[in-house]
């Protein structure tokens, strides 16, 4: 049999007093005798009473809490946005309740429902990376919940977005790569439907354009971009395509595992095979090499998510027609590692 939950009324009982004094004596109201307030909470303490916020936030039409959706809560790259948008949020007087979807389009449906449930202020939302439609997007804006999607976001998707500009960054990264004298350069691509990646691979491909170097389909495959996706690809890419000299990544996972394999095969990075990755995930400054990558400025991209969400507030009684939607385009930055600086490796 499940526990029931300790009521006012259970108090009031226990003290033989009104429900309404309870209640008074609970938010310390200055009619109440201190006596009493001390008698009410310690009562409180004993039967173990816990208010019931989500009721509360019915009356009030305000739940203070602000739902936070992340594909991999474990990746330093989500957990750092997290935490800036936790460091905003709790200055504006939120709570915030993290999700994650694992990537999978259900899991992110069914959280979306919790938050509904929960009487979430707003939401804020990295999309799986199987989501292949955004109706479940929509419908949070057309319930009128302020809706602000990061790093990974949808055009069909009518909301605010805070996002960096993935072209530039995967431009500067290939473009750092033929300096060096790269030639033939793979990219383990992710899935291209999603928008950040698909912008990765049209930074890649305009980065060969404008060397001069002929864009090769063969040297592009799409995966989740797991560690694993990474050792598959690289030894792929060994395998079945001679020359190639670097291999430009659209995560850091992927990056690590293809540096896995390169290692396995007694090859040198950078000089035999150069790498760069894209996130800046704090392993990549520990490894051996240690990783070029692009660093998304995570945590600010919280922080600025947070911000575009408390600014909704005043105007969340208004039609959500009457808010302007505004994106946000932050700038990467190429950290350059050891991983991609040809050097004599002997």
């Amino acid at each position: 049999m499940a526990k029931k939950s300790t009521t006012l009324r259970d108090i009031a009982n226990k003290l033989d007093i009104d429900v309404s004094t309870v209640s008074k004596a609970l938010k310390n109201h200055p009619k109440i005798s201190d006596d009493t307030i001390t008698k009410v909470n310690r009562v409180a303490d004993e039967l173990n009473y816990h208010p019931n916020n989500i009721a509360a936030s019915l009356v009030k039409g305000k739940s203070n809490l602000l739902g936070v959706m992340v594909p991999h809560i474990d990746e330093n790259f989500f957990a750092s946005a997290i935490r800036g948008i936790e460091n905003v949020a709790k200055n504006g007087g939120y709570h915030v309740a993290i999700f994650q979807s694992n990537d999978q389009k259900e899991d992110e449906k069914r959280n979306l429902d919790i938050m509904y449930r929960m009487k979430v202020d707003g939401i804020i939302a990295s999309h799986a990376m199987q989501a292949d439609t955004f109706d479940h997007y929509q419908n949070v804006i057309k319930q009128g919940i302020p809706l602000i999607l990061f790093d990974r976001y949808n055009d069909t998707v009518n909301s605010d977005v805070v996002a960096i500009d993935d072209f530039k960054g995967a431009y500067e990264a290939v473009s750092h790569l033929i300096k060096q004298g790269c030639e033939k350069i793979a990219h383990m691509a992710g899935t291209l439907d999603v928008q950040i990646y698909s912008e990765r691979f049209r930074g890649y491909k305009k980065a060969l354009k404008d060397n001069k170097l002929i864009f090769d389909d063969s040297l592009v495959i799409e995966s989740d971009l797991t560690l694993e996706d990474g050792r598959n690809l690289a030894s792929h890419f060994l395998d079945k395509i001679d020359g190639i000299d670097a291999i430009f990544t659209s995560n850091d996972y992927a990056a690590l595992g293809a540096i896995q394999v390169l290692k396995e095969h007694n090859l040198c990075i950078p000089d035999d095979v150069a790498i760069v990755g894209f996130s800046n995930e704090n392993f990549t400054s520990f490894v051996t090499p240690t990783v070029t990558s692009v660093k998304q400025h995570s945590r600010k991209m919280g922080q600025v998510a947070a911000q575009l969400f408390l600014d909704q507030i005043p105007s969340a009684q208004e039609s959500s027609s009457t808010i302007p939607v505004q994106k946000r385009i932050l700038s990467p930055e190429l950290i350059i590692r050891e991983s991609s600086l040809k050097k004599d490796c002997s």
